[in-house]
């Protein structure tokens, strides 16, 4: 990984129709189309955006949820920083599909990717179907934040990918610190006859070489 990177990548998970491409048309280009195409394979989108103090451009890769192309979606979520797992707080069982979704994607990526559990169509409250209980359950449940949104009007769209962000880029840091660590723990310090039977110290004339006292 290298020291300069300023990017994170973030993926889209979740069953046809919840509405991912949606909230990535929301979130990086402030647009909303009532009669939106199914996403086939993928779709990419990036955007610059500020965590903290540093500048981080975000690669946000909006992935398709119909059962036809599961066994591609892989391919387009290695690697990844955080996952946003989207699921329809009108129909049921698109929640009941998100242990699933994380459960593949830790298989992959491994257990620390940052998630967050996104319920959208906040907008429908009269058709909503998921208490905000059980959404929290089970985000809870799988490690993962949680957050409400409508890509229609925009209801915490920003903040459900802010917070994934911040996460994200702290996890990145404390990785890159991990490796630093185990870098400078590998890497020769103390020469290896220097816990042996002679030491050496330095002088303005150069090195001498003496005995230990016992």
């Amino acid at each position: 990984m290298s020291r300069n990177r300023t990017s994170l990548k973030l993926v889209l998970l979740g069953e046809g129709r919840v509405g991912k491409t949606s909230l990535v048309l929301k979130y990086c280009h402030s647009q909303f189309a009532e009669e939106q195409r199914a996403t086939e394979q993928a779709a990419f989108n990036s955007k610059q955006v500020t965590v903290g103090e540093r500048q981080v451009e975000l690669s946000i890769w909006d992935t398709a949820g119909q059962e036809r192309f599961h066994a591609i979606q892989p391919l387009y979520y290695r690697d990844a920083d955080a996952a946003l797992l989207v699921f329809d707080l009108t129909d049921s069982d698109t929640l009941e599909r998100v242990r699933a979704w994380v459960t593949e994607l830790q298989t992959l990526v491994g257990a620390d990717v940052v998630l967050t559990v996104v319920g959208n169509k906040a907008d429908l409250a009269a058709a909503r179907a998921v208490p905000a209980a059980e959404s929290r359950g089970v985000a809870a449940a799988v490690g993962a934040a949680y957050h409400e949104v409508s890509a229609l009007t925009g209801a915490g769209v920003e903040a459900a990918f802010a917070d994934t962000a911040r996460r994200a880029l702290a996890r990145q840091q404390r990785r890159l610190a991990a490796a630093d660590a185990a870098q400078l723990s590998a890497s020769p310090g103390v020469p290896s006859w220097a816990g042996g039977r002679d030491t050496v110290s330095f002088t303005g004339q150069g090195p001498t070489r003496r005995r230990p006292c016992c």
